[in-house]
Protein backbone atom coordinates (compact mmCIF):
# COMPACT_ATOMS: atom_id res chain seq x y z
CA UNK A 1 0.00 0.00 0.00
CA UNK A 2 2.77 2.22 0.54
CA UNK A 3 3.85 2.14 -2.76
CA UNK A 4 -0.02 2.81 -4.46
CA UNK A 5 0.85 7.25 -4.53
CA UNK A 6 3.88 6.63 -6.51
CA UNK A 7 1.77 3.95 -8.73
CA UNK A 8 -0.85 6.85 -9.36
CA UNK A 9 1.58 9.44 -9.85
CA UNK A 10 3.02 7.15 -12.76
CA UNK A 11 0.28 6.11 -13.96
CA UNK A 12 -0.79 9.74 -14.60
CA UNK A 13 2.04 10.66 -15.96
CA UNK A 14 1.75 7.79 -18.38
CA UNK A 15 -1.44 8.91 -19.27
CA UNK A 16 -0.58 12.17 -20.09
CA UNK A 17 2.12 10.99 -22.26
CA UNK A 18 -0.56 9.12 -23.88
CA UNK A 19 -2.48 12.04 -24.97
CA UNK A 20 0.18 14.24 -25.89
CA UNK A 21 1.63 11.42 -28.05
CA UNK A 22 -2.48 10.89 -29.81
CA UNK A 23 -3.02 14.48 -30.26
CA UNK A 24 0.25 15.34 -31.67
CA UNK A 25 -0.24 12.77 -34.23
CA UNK A 26 -3.68 14.39 -34.40
CA UNK A 27 -2.53 17.89 -34.94
CA UNK A 28 0.39 16.70 -37.33
CA UNK A 29 -2.32 14.83 -39.62
CA UNK A 30 -4.85 17.95 -39.49
CA UNK A 31 -0.94 19.40 -40.55
CA UNK A 32 -0.41 17.33 -43.00
CA UNK A 33 -4.00 17.75 -44.92
CA UNK A 34 -3.88 21.01 -44.95
CA UNK A 35 -0.27 21.18 -46.57
CA UNK A 36 -1.27 18.98 -48.91
CA UNK A 37 -4.50 20.98 -50.00
CA UNK A 38 -1.98 23.68 -51.00
CA UNK A 39 0.54 21.18 -52.55
CA UNK A 40 -2.06 20.64 -54.87
CA UNK A 41 -3.44 24.00 -55.39
CA UNK A 42 -7.01 23.48 -53.63
CA UNK A 43 -8.16 26.14 -51.21
CA UNK A 44 -9.61 23.72 -48.69
CA UNK A 45 -12.44 23.98 -46.60
CA UNK A 46 -11.20 26.60 -43.66
CA UNK A 47 -14.16 25.48 -41.54
CA UNK A 48 -13.67 21.74 -41.69
CA UNK A 49 -9.97 21.80 -41.51
CA UNK A 50 -10.57 24.35 -38.16
CA UNK A 51 -13.24 22.27 -36.57
CA UNK A 52 -10.48 18.92 -37.31
CA UNK A 53 -8.19 21.12 -35.58
CA UNK A 54 -10.48 22.15 -32.49
CA UNK A 55 -11.40 18.25 -32.24
CA UNK A 56 -7.87 16.95 -32.32
CA UNK A 57 -7.25 19.49 -29.16
CA UNK A 58 -10.14 18.76 -27.40
CA UNK A 59 -8.58 15.55 -26.22
CA UNK A 60 -5.74 17.56 -24.47
CA UNK A 61 -6.72 19.16 -20.93
CA UNK A 62 -4.21 21.56 -19.34
CA UNK A 63 -1.82 24.33 -20.96
CA UNK A 64 -2.46 23.84 -24.36
CA UNK A 65 -6.37 24.68 -24.06
CA UNK A 66 -5.36 27.79 -22.45
CA UNK A 67 -2.76 28.66 -25.36
CA UNK A 68 -5.42 27.56 -27.66
CA UNK A 69 -8.35 30.19 -26.01
CA UNK A 70 -5.59 32.97 -26.11
CA UNK A 71 -5.01 32.76 -29.54
CA UNK A 72 -8.67 32.80 -30.02
CA UNK A 73 -8.78 36.03 -28.60
CA UNK A 74 -5.55 37.87 -30.45
CA UNK A 75 -7.49 38.79 -33.73
CA UNK A 76 -4.92 39.04 -35.84
CA UNK A 77 -3.47 35.82 -35.04
CA UNK A 78 -6.10 33.21 -36.41
CA UNK A 79 -8.38 33.08 -39.20
CA UNK A 80 -12.33 33.99 -37.88
CA UNK A 81 -13.02 29.89 -38.31
CA UNK A 82 -10.62 29.07 -36.34
CA UNK A 83 -10.91 31.36 -33.55
CA UNK A 84 -14.77 30.31 -33.55
CA UNK A 85 -13.97 27.12 -32.71
CA UNK A 86 -10.86 27.48 -30.80
CA UNK A 87 -13.44 29.49 -28.05
CA UNK A 88 -15.39 26.66 -27.87
CA UNK A 89 -12.59 25.09 -26.37
CA UNK A 90 -12.63 24.04 -22.35
CA UNK A 91 -9.57 24.88 -20.11
CA UNK A 92 -11.07 23.10 -16.81
CA UNK A 93 -8.75 20.15 -15.88
CA UNK A 94 -10.20 17.69 -13.28
CA UNK A 95 -9.77 18.77 -10.03
CA UNK A 96 -6.57 16.22 -7.84
CA UNK A 97 -8.42 14.34 -5.37
CA UNK A 98 -7.86 14.84 -1.70
CA UNK A 99 -5.21 12.38 -0.82
CA UNK A 100 -3.12 13.95 -3.97
CA UNK A 101 -3.37 17.25 -2.86
CA UNK A 102 -2.54 16.44 0.62
CA UNK A 103 0.42 14.88 -0.84
CA UNK A 104 1.26 18.05 -2.78
CA UNK A 105 0.95 20.39 -0.02
CA UNK A 106 3.31 18.17 2.20
CA UNK A 107 5.60 18.64 -0.61
CA UNK A 108 5.60 22.56 -0.64
CA UNK A 109 4.90 23.10 2.59
CA UNK A 110 6.47 20.16 5.22
CA UNK A 111 4.42 16.95 6.69
CA UNK A 112 3.15 19.47 9.05
CA UNK A 113 1.74 21.84 6.58
CA UNK A 114 -2.13 21.20 7.81
CA UNK A 115 -1.02 23.04 11.44
CA UNK A 116 0.12 25.90 9.22
CA UNK A 117 -3.67 26.65 8.37
CA UNK A 118 -6.63 27.78 10.96
CA UNK A 119 -8.62 25.00 8.15
CA UNK A 120 -8.05 23.77 4.43
CA UNK A 121 -10.97 22.82 2.52
CA UNK A 122 -10.46 19.51 0.94
CA UNK A 123 -12.42 20.14 -1.98
CA UNK A 124 -11.62 23.19 -4.21
CA UNK A 125 -13.02 26.17 -4.96
CA UNK A 126 -12.43 26.23 -8.54
CA UNK A 127 -9.77 24.38 -11.17
CA UNK A 128 -8.27 25.34 -13.95
CA UNK A 129 -5.37 24.41 -16.57
CA UNK A 130 -2.13 24.59 -14.49
CA UNK A 131 -3.41 24.23 -10.67
CA UNK A 132 -6.73 24.59 -8.31
CA UNK A 133 -7.67 26.80 -5.44
CA UNK A 134 -8.50 25.59 -2.22
CA UNK A 135 -10.08 28.04 0.36
CA UNK A 136 -8.40 28.22 3.76
CA UNK A 137 -8.30 30.18 6.74
CA UNK A 138 -5.07 31.57 8.66
CA UNK A 139 -4.62 30.99 12.44
CA UNK A 140 -5.28 34.91 12.52
CA UNK A 141 -8.31 34.86 10.71
CA UNK A 142 -7.98 35.85 7.43
CA UNK A 143 -9.61 34.05 4.44
CA UNK A 144 -6.89 32.75 2.44
CA UNK A 145 -7.18 31.29 -1.63
CA UNK A 146 -4.38 28.75 -1.92
CA UNK A 147 -3.58 27.80 -5.08
CA UNK A 148 -1.59 24.47 -5.89
CA UNK A 149 -0.09 23.62 -9.21
CA UNK A 150 -0.72 20.64 -10.44
CA UNK A 151 2.13 18.27 -10.84
CA UNK A 152 4.75 17.79 -14.17
CA UNK A 153 3.66 21.12 -15.56
CA UNK A 154 6.81 22.31 -16.35
CA UNK A 155 7.31 19.31 -18.83
CA UNK A 156 3.60 19.57 -19.36
CA UNK A 157 4.46 23.50 -20.35
CA UNK A 158 7.10 22.50 -22.36
CA UNK A 159 5.12 19.62 -24.67
CA UNK A 160 2.14 22.05 -25.72
CA UNK A 161 4.34 24.61 -26.57
CA UNK A 162 5.82 21.94 -29.22
CA UNK A 163 2.28 21.52 -30.12
CA UNK A 164 1.64 24.99 -30.13
CA UNK A 165 4.95 25.43 -32.59
CA UNK A 166 3.14 23.37 -35.18
CA UNK A 167 -0.34 24.85 -34.45
CA UNK A 168 1.05 27.94 -35.70
CA UNK A 169 3.08 26.51 -38.59
CA UNK A 170 -0.25 25.39 -40.01
CA UNK A 171 -1.56 29.38 -39.55
CA UNK A 172 2.40 30.71 -41.18
CA UNK A 173 1.34 27.84 -44.41
CA UNK A 174 -2.34 29.27 -44.21
CA UNK A 175 -2.12 32.56 -43.83
CA UNK A 176 1.35 33.89 -44.72
CA UNK A 177 0.67 37.83 -44.39
CA UNK A 178 1.33 37.96 -40.53
CA UNK A 179 4.46 36.22 -39.88
CA UNK A 180 2.95 34.52 -35.89
CA UNK A 181 6.31 33.41 -34.81
CA UNK A 182 6.86 36.64 -32.47
CA UNK A 183 3.28 35.81 -31.01
CA UNK A 184 4.75 32.13 -30.73
CA UNK A 185 7.56 33.22 -28.41
CA UNK A 186 5.38 35.97 -26.25
CA UNK A 187 3.18 33.09 -25.53
CA UNK A 188 5.53 30.45 -24.39
CA UNK A 189 7.54 33.36 -22.34
CA UNK A 190 4.41 34.61 -20.57
CA UNK A 191 3.08 30.51 -19.96
CA UNK A 192 6.39 29.62 -18.51
CA UNK A 193 6.17 32.77 -16.66
CA UNK A 194 3.22 31.63 -15.10
CA UNK A 195 4.10 28.41 -13.89
CA UNK A 196 6.55 30.30 -11.44
CA UNK A 197 3.84 31.24 -8.26
CA UNK A 198 6.84 33.51 -6.62
CA UNK A 199 6.80 35.45 -9.54
CA UNK A 200 3.11 35.72 -9.50
CA UNK A 201 2.84 36.49 -5.73
CA UNK A 202 5.81 39.69 -6.84
CA UNK A 203 3.03 40.77 -9.53
CA UNK A 204 0.16 40.61 -6.85
CA UNK A 205 2.90 42.96 -4.67
CA UNK A 206 3.03 45.14 -7.82
CA UNK A 207 -0.18 45.63 -8.12
CA UNK A 208 -1.10 46.64 -4.35
CA UNK A 209 1.49 49.44 -4.90
CA UNK A 210 0.85 50.48 -8.26
CA UNK A 211 -3.55 50.53 -7.51
CA UNK A 212 -2.99 52.40 -3.97
CA UNK A 213 -4.81 55.05 -4.19
CA UNK A 214 -7.37 52.92 -6.13
CA UNK A 215 -10.15 52.73 -3.78
CA UNK A 216 -12.45 51.00 -6.50
CA UNK A 217 -10.08 47.69 -7.32
CA UNK A 218 -9.02 45.61 -4.35
CA UNK A 219 -5.46 43.43 -4.25
CA UNK A 220 -5.08 40.57 -1.85
CA UNK A 221 -2.24 40.56 -0.01
CA UNK A 222 0.04 38.12 -0.29
CA UNK A 223 0.60 35.03 2.58
CA UNK A 224 4.76 34.51 1.62
CA UNK A 225 5.05 31.62 5.08
CA UNK A 226 2.73 30.22 3.08
CA UNK A 227 3.86 30.20 -0.65
CA UNK A 228 6.42 28.37 -2.70
CA UNK A 229 7.37 28.73 -6.58
CA UNK A 230 4.35 26.23 -6.69
CA UNK A 231 2.10 27.13 -4.12
CA UNK A 232 0.47 30.28 -3.97
CA UNK A 233 -1.91 31.48 -1.18
CA UNK A 234 -3.51 34.94 -1.22
CA UNK A 235 -6.00 36.94 0.93
CA UNK A 236 -9.74 35.81 0.23
CA UNK A 237 -11.51 38.40 -1.46
CA UNK A 238 -15.06 38.34 -0.96
CA UNK A 239 -17.29 39.22 -4.26
CA UNK A 240 -19.86 38.11 -6.84
CA UNK A 241 -19.02 37.23 -10.44
CA UNK A 242 -19.46 40.77 -12.44
CA UNK A 243 -22.45 38.61 -14.74
CA UNK A 244 -24.35 38.49 -11.84
CA UNK A 245 -24.40 42.37 -12.58
CA UNK A 246 -25.20 42.58 -16.37
CA UNK A 247 -29.23 43.61 -15.93
CA UNK A 248 -28.49 45.81 -12.88
CA UNK A 249 -29.04 49.69 -13.68
CA UNK A 250 -26.64 52.12 -15.98
CA UNK A 251 -25.14 53.15 -12.88
CA UNK A 252 -23.88 49.94 -10.92
CA UNK A 253 -22.85 49.03 -14.61
CA UNK A 254 -20.88 52.13 -14.96
CA UNK A 255 -19.45 51.78 -11.88
CA UNK A 256 -17.85 48.81 -12.04
CA UNK A 257 -16.60 49.30 -15.89
CA UNK A 258 -14.66 52.52 -14.36
CA UNK A 259 -13.17 50.31 -11.53
CA UNK A 260 -11.91 47.57 -14.57
CA UNK A 261 -10.92 50.79 -16.77
CA UNK A 262 -8.88 51.68 -13.74
CA UNK A 263 -7.14 48.17 -12.77
CA UNK A 264 -5.89 47.80 -16.47
CA UNK A 265 -4.99 51.88 -17.77
CA UNK A 266 -3.85 53.22 -14.58
CA UNK A 267 -1.13 50.54 -14.55
CA UNK A 268 -0.27 50.64 -17.78
CA UNK A 269 -0.07 54.60 -18.31
CA UNK A 270 1.58 55.32 -14.63
CA UNK A 271 3.50 51.97 -14.70
CA UNK A 272 3.93 50.13 -17.81
CA UNK A 273 2.56 47.20 -16.53
CA UNK A 274 -0.50 45.42 -18.08
CA UNK A 275 -2.73 42.24 -16.68
CA UNK A 276 -2.61 40.22 -20.37
CA UNK A 277 -5.70 38.00 -19.54
CA UNK A 278 -8.18 40.52 -18.78
CA UNK A 279 -11.66 38.15 -18.79
CA UNK A 280 -14.71 37.70 -16.64
CA UNK A 281 -13.00 34.81 -14.08
CA UNK A 282 -9.96 37.31 -13.37
CA UNK A 283 -12.52 39.46 -11.61
CA UNK A 284 -15.27 40.13 -9.11
CA UNK A 285 -17.40 42.68 -7.39
CA UNK A 286 -17.40 43.93 -3.88
CA UNK A 287 -20.14 45.98 -2.39
CA UNK A 288 -20.24 48.27 0.31
CA UNK A 289 -23.50 49.26 2.08
CA UNK A 290 -25.07 46.41 0.10
CA UNK A 291 -24.30 48.09 -3.00
CA UNK A 292 -21.65 47.07 -5.62
CA UNK A 293 -18.24 49.76 -5.20
CA UNK A 294 -15.47 47.81 -7.57
CA UNK A 295 -13.68 44.83 -8.00
CA UNK A 296 -11.45 42.40 -7.22
CA UNK A 297 -8.64 41.34 -9.44
CA UNK A 298 -7.76 37.68 -8.58
CA UNK A 299 -4.88 36.30 -10.63
CA UNK A 300 -1.56 37.61 -11.39
CA UNK A 301 -0.32 35.37 -13.49
CA UNK A 302 -0.05 36.61 -16.93
CA UNK A 303 1.40 40.49 -16.62
CA UNK A 304 3.99 41.97 -18.77
CA UNK A 305 6.33 44.51 -18.00
CA UNK A 306 6.94 46.92 -20.63
CA UNK A 307 9.93 49.08 -21.24
CA UNK A 308 8.49 52.94 -20.45
CA UNK A 309 9.15 53.91 -24.05
CA UNK A 310 7.00 51.25 -25.87
CA UNK A 311 4.53 53.28 -23.13
CA UNK A 312 5.28 56.56 -24.84
CA UNK A 313 4.81 54.83 -28.23
CA UNK A 314 1.12 54.12 -26.87
CA UNK A 315 0.34 57.65 -26.11
CA UNK A 316 1.97 59.06 -28.98
CA UNK A 317 -0.28 56.84 -31.27
CA UNK A 318 -3.25 57.46 -29.36
CA UNK A 319 -2.04 61.59 -29.86
CA UNK A 320 -1.15 61.22 -33.52
CA UNK A 321 -4.49 59.37 -34.11
CA UNK A 322 -6.50 62.47 -32.65
CA UNK A 323 -4.23 65.56 -34.08
CA UNK A 324 -3.91 63.27 -37.60
CA UNK A 325 -0.10 63.65 -37.01
CA UNK A 326 1.18 60.96 -39.52
CA UNK A 327 4.84 61.74 -38.54
CA UNK A 328 4.05 60.68 -35.04
CA UNK A 329 1.50 57.99 -35.92
CA UNK A 330 4.34 56.26 -38.26
CA UNK A 331 7.12 57.09 -35.15
CA UNK A 332 4.82 55.29 -32.92
CA UNK A 333 4.87 51.98 -34.63
CA UNK A 334 7.92 51.92 -35.31
CA UNK A 335 8.95 52.68 -31.17
CA UNK A 336 6.15 49.45 -30.93
CA UNK A 337 8.93 47.42 -33.02
CA UNK A 338 6.96 47.09 -36.70
CA UNK A 339 9.48 47.50 -39.11
CA UNK A 340 9.99 48.33 -43.01
CA UNK A 341 6.76 50.02 -43.12
CA UNK A 342 5.08 51.32 -46.71
CA UNK A 343 2.84 53.85 -46.68
CA UNK A 344 -0.15 50.80 -47.35
CA UNK A 345 1.19 48.69 -44.31
CA UNK A 346 0.75 51.73 -42.32
CA UNK A 347 -2.99 52.77 -43.53
CA UNK A 348 -3.69 49.22 -42.72
CA UNK A 349 -2.34 49.37 -39.35
CA UNK A 350 -3.93 52.44 -38.80
CA UNK A 351 -7.64 50.50 -39.48
CA UNK A 352 -6.84 48.21 -36.16
CA UNK A 353 -5.37 51.50 -34.47
CA UNK A 354 -8.58 53.48 -34.72
CA UNK A 355 -10.74 50.58 -33.72
CA UNK A 356 -8.54 50.06 -30.44
CA UNK A 357 -8.40 54.04 -29.94
CA UNK A 358 -11.57 54.93 -30.98
CA UNK A 359 -13.44 54.89 -27.89
CA UNK A 360 -10.96 57.12 -26.12
CA UNK A 361 -10.89 59.65 -28.82
CA UNK A 362 -14.27 60.05 -29.00
CA UNK A 363 -15.41 62.40 -26.32
CA UNK A 364 -19.02 61.81 -25.30
CA UNK A 365 -20.73 58.82 -23.87
CA UNK A 366 -20.92 55.97 -25.66
CA UNK A 367 -20.39 51.66 -25.38
CA UNK A 368 -17.11 50.32 -26.19
CA UNK A 369 -18.44 49.53 -29.58
CA UNK A 370 -21.72 50.02 -30.68
CA UNK A 371 -23.91 47.01 -31.83
CA UNK A 372 -21.27 44.25 -31.18
CA UNK A 373 -21.47 41.20 -29.33
CA UNK A 374 -18.56 40.24 -27.23
CA UNK A 375 -17.67 37.51 -29.00
CA UNK A 376 -17.11 39.59 -32.02
CA UNK A 377 -15.31 42.51 -30.54
CA UNK A 378 -12.49 43.37 -33.14
CA UNK A 379 -12.95 40.55 -35.56
CA UNK A 380 -14.41 42.54 -38.36
CA UNK A 381 -11.09 45.09 -38.28
CA UNK A 382 -9.03 42.27 -37.90
CA UNK A 383 -10.09 40.10 -41.02
CA UNK A 384 -9.73 44.17 -42.75
CA UNK A 385 -6.31 44.28 -42.19
CA UNK A 386 -6.03 40.86 -42.78
CA UNK A 387 -7.25 41.23 -46.08
CA UNK A 388 -4.80 44.64 -46.74
CA UNK A 389 -1.69 42.60 -45.35
CA UNK A 390 -2.18 39.78 -47.76
CA UNK A 391 -1.85 42.64 -50.71
CA UNK A 392 1.22 44.76 -49.06
CA UNK A 393 2.54 42.36 -46.30
CA UNK A 394 3.77 40.13 -44.64
CA UNK A 395 4.15 42.15 -41.49
CA UNK A 396 5.99 40.34 -38.37
CA UNK A 397 3.78 41.30 -35.59
CA UNK A 398 6.22 42.64 -32.59
CA UNK A 399 6.50 40.52 -29.52
CA UNK A 400 5.72 43.86 -27.35
CA UNK A 401 2.32 44.26 -29.14
CA UNK A 402 1.32 40.69 -28.58
CA UNK A 403 -0.43 40.99 -24.86
CA UNK A 404 -1.33 44.26 -25.21
CA UNK A 405 -3.28 43.96 -28.75
CA UNK A 406 -4.85 40.81 -26.87
CA UNK A 407 -5.59 42.67 -23.33
CA UNK A 408 -7.67 45.59 -25.19
CA UNK A 409 -9.70 43.25 -26.73
CA UNK A 410 -10.08 41.15 -23.40
CA UNK A 411 -11.01 44.40 -21.84
CA UNK A 412 -13.54 45.48 -24.51
CA UNK A 413 -15.50 42.33 -23.89
CA UNK A 414 -15.57 42.49 -20.49
CA UNK A 415 -17.51 46.59 -20.91
CA UNK A 416 -19.70 45.01 -23.94
CA UNK A 417 -20.18 42.31 -21.13
CA UNK A 418 -21.39 44.61 -18.49
CA UNK A 419 -23.42 47.05 -21.32
CA UNK A 420 -21.05 49.59 -20.03
CA UNK A 421 -21.91 53.93 -21.27
CA UNK A 422 -19.17 55.86 -20.67
CA UNK A 423 -16.54 58.17 -21.41
CA UNK A 424 -13.79 56.29 -22.24
CA UNK A 425 -12.01 59.98 -23.71
CA UNK A 426 -12.15 61.32 -20.06
CA UNK A 427 -10.90 58.54 -18.07
CA UNK A 428 -7.95 57.94 -20.47
CA UNK A 429 -7.00 61.81 -20.30
CA UNK A 430 -7.16 61.39 -16.56
CA UNK A 431 -4.80 58.38 -17.02
CA UNK A 432 -2.30 60.21 -18.90
CA UNK A 433 -2.69 63.32 -17.34
CA UNK A 434 1.33 64.72 -16.72
CA UNK A 435 2.54 61.59 -19.05
CA UNK A 436 6.14 61.98 -19.82
CA UNK A 437 8.06 58.55 -20.21
CA UNK A 438 10.43 59.43 -17.90
CA UNK A 439 8.08 59.89 -15.26
CA UNK A 440 6.68 56.12 -15.91
CA UNK A 441 10.27 55.38 -15.91
CA UNK A 442 10.56 56.72 -12.18
CA UNK A 443 7.31 55.32 -10.99
CA UNK A 444 8.01 51.62 -12.56
CA UNK A 445 11.55 51.36 -11.18
CA UNK A 446 9.99 52.36 -7.72
CA UNK A 447 7.46 50.08 -8.08
CA UNK A 448 9.19 47.05 -9.26
CA UNK A 449 12.30 47.65 -6.28
CA UNK A 450 9.34 47.46 -3.91
CA UNK A 451 7.47 44.55 -5.14
CA UNK A 452 10.98 42.51 -5.20
CA UNK A 453 11.24 42.32 -9.18
CA UNK A 454 13.87 43.50 -12.10
CA UNK A 455 13.94 46.21 -13.83
CA UNK A 456 12.32 46.18 -17.47
CA UNK A 457 14.93 45.48 -20.75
Amino acid sequence: MADEPKDNERNRFSARASRYARVGANVGGVAAKIASQRFLGFRGDRANNAASLAAALGGLKGPLMKVAQLLANIPDALPPEYATELMKLQSEAPPMGWPFVKRRMAAELGADWEKKFGAFTKLPAAAASLGQVHRGLAHDGMGLAAKLQYPDMQSAVEADLQQLGMIMSIFRRMSPEIDTREIQAEIGARLREELDYRREAKHAALYKVMLVDSPDVRVPEVRHELSTGRLLTLEWLEGKKLLEYKDRDLETRNRLATALFHAWWLPFARHGVIHGDPHLGNYTAFEKDSEPFGINLLDYGCVRIFPPRFVGGVVDLYRGLLENDETRVISAYQVWGFKNLSKPMIEALNIWARFIYGPLMDDRVRTIADGVAPSQYGRREAWRVKQAMREFGPVTVPREFVFMDRAAIGLGGVFLHLKAEMNFHRLFEDAIRDFSVDKVAARQAAALSGAGLPAAA
